[in-house]
């Protein structure tokens, strides 16, 4: 299967949009990674149209929040709908195992060894600056960081996190990651 593993960063808090709706951000960058190409590719938002093509190659999006977060804004700029496409969002997986949500960075450090190089608020400061070089290299930086978590928890059927001093494992019900749904798919390109 071809997965994309994908990221975004927003130019926007949701205090400053007073709305905890995703879709009332903007986006200011976007990584995606193409499992077949083995490729990264990160735009800034004026050019998000480069991704489509890439994007809609996918027999699933993989993600970290991404059905509530990025699934939705992403498609608040796509000429189609995303939604068509399936979705594997790994903290929702995380959910429905430990029964409570957990940051990407404690999986990241737990699971990987690796570390977020920013979060979310400094990449909207530096937005806010005008420096997009550091943005483009956090977003990517995450999805590298996702992707590797990803292919732990399908090589292993686990992910793991800090309780205290302790990493304990989390189980991940990852069957319906490898299933291969047909989507009526609404393309943004002329085939």
């Amino acid at each position: 299967m071809r997965y994309i593993v994908f990221d975004l960063e927003t130019q926007n808090t949701f205090s400053e949009v007073n709305s905890n709706d995703s879709t009332a951000l903007d986006i200011s960058v976007a990584t995606v990674y193409d499992s077949i190409e083995e490729k990264y590719t990160t735009v800034v938002i004026d050019d998000i149209d480069q991704l489509w093509p890439i994007i809609e190659k996918a027999d699933a999006l993989v993600g970290y929040n991404s059905n509530h977060f990025d699934i939705p804004l992403l498609d608040k700029y796509y000429p189609g709908d995303l939604t068509q496409i399936k979705s594997i969002d790994i903290l929702e997986d995380i959910r429905k195992s430990l029964g409570r949500r957990l940051r990407l960075d404690s999986v990241a450090q737990a699971t990987i060894g690796a570390k977020k190089s920013a979060d979310g608020l400094q990449a909207v400061r530096w937005w806010k600056e005008g420096n997009v070089k550091d943005i483009m290299k956090y977003c990517e930086q995450d999805v590298r960081v996702t992707n590797k978590i990803f292919e732990y928890a399908r090589k292993h059927g686990h992910v793991k996190f800090k309780d205290g001093h302790r990493k304990k494992e989390i189980p991940l019900d990852i069957a319906h990651w490898e299933e291969k749904e047909e989507a009526a798919m609404t393309h943004s390109m002329l085939f």
